[in-house]
């Protein structure tokens, strides 16, 4: 089965870097990734339905425009069942706590450690697909 992922982010090498070490879920077709660079494209994506559907979004905070925190609002509404991990450069208490008490699953700070990142995603993944 292949899980799709919604990456969020407006840096323009951020896809080149998840597909880079990605790589071997990505090979096994384990994996889809889908880009989106603002949250407002990331809400039209997710809308016009992603195939394969996706089932964890990892999205920036600080964005232009629409911010990551608003897309997690957004998504909690829209999509609640679906996990989001918010991925920031800034890691301080405040973000983490209004991220969390919105309801994201976990948040990530920059840079990526992504042996962690890969980790958190397949146990994020596991308990989506046992509940």
């Amino acid at each position: 089965m292949t899980l799709g992922i919604l990456v969020v982010d407006d840096e323009p090498d951020i896809e080149d870097l998840f597909r880079q070490r990605f790589r071997a879920e990505l090979r096994r077709g384990e994996l889809v990734f889908h880009f989106a660079a603002s949250a407002e494209e990331a809400l039209q994506s997710l809308n016009s339905g992603l195939q394969p559907e996706a089932v964890l979004v990892l999205s920036d905070i600080n964005m232009p425009g629409m911010s990551g925190l608003d897309l997690l609002e957004r998504l909690r509404v829209d999509s609640p069942d679906v996990p989001v991990i918010m991925v920031t450069a800034y890691g301080d208490n405040e973000n983490r706590r209004r991220a969390l008490d919105i309801g994201a699953t976990d948040l990530v700070t920059k840079p990526v450690d992504f042996v962690a990142l890969k980790k958190l995603v397949h146990s994020v993944i596991e308990q989506k697909n046992a509940a």
